[in-house]
């Protein structure tokens, strides 16, 4: 069986659950984590998961993070300069950018069809490595959440730490990893 056939089995195991509703937002993630080089495949199959999802009797909804970074810098007023001397770019232009991606995910957490039996996926976390930490973006969202927020995460689970494209990120211990090797 693949990684991602293991992944998607692991996935709908725990979609299938019933789901507690007195969990803190950090609970109420889940972090689908995969090797990096299974990207691609794993953007082709996506669909699978939300088939999954809406059979377990959950609605889905979407947030591809891919291109953020490209639709919020075509639009930074000093874009030109910056594509001259990236060196330029000021943390608070990329605390900036993390606050837009934030909030795109924020739209789709507090969306009139989004409730508590509602997956909020995100994907395209990959394009975020060496611009801003995932836990910039996906941290602030915590109290939005009242489903479940699922992140595909290209990279690693070790102790409850998680490694965007196998380099540290820090996230919150409370997310729920779902990888290949989870034993239900």
């Amino acid at each position: 069986m693949s990684e991602i056939d293991l992944l998607l089995q692991q996935y709908e195991r725990l979609v299938g659950m019933p789901w507690s509703q007195p969990l803190s937002g950090a609970e109420k993630v889940w972090f689908v984590v995969y090797e990096p080089a299974q990207e691609r495949r794993m953007r082709l199959r996506l669909q699978e998961f939300q088939i999954v999802t809406e059979k377990a009797g959950h609605t889905w909804k979407f947030v591809d993070l891919t291109d953020a970074f490209a639709n919020w810098f075509t639009g930074h007023r000093y874009r030109d300069t910056l594509f001259k001397r990236p060196e330029l770019m000021s943390e608070a232009s990329l605390s900036e950018f993390a606050a837009v991606a934030t909030n795109e995910i924020r739209i789709a957490l507090n969306a009139p069809d989004v409730g508590e039996q509602t997956v909020v996926a995100v994907g395209g976390v990959g394009s975020l490595f060496g611009i801003v930490y995932a836990s910039e973006v996906l941290g602030p969202l915590m109290k939005s959440v009242s489903g479940r927020l699922v992140v595909f995460f290209p990279g690693r689970c070790e102790n409850k730490t998680y490694r965007l494209l196998d380099a540290r990120d820090g996230w919150n211990y409370l997310a729920i990893p779902i990888t290949a090797e989870t034993q239900g």
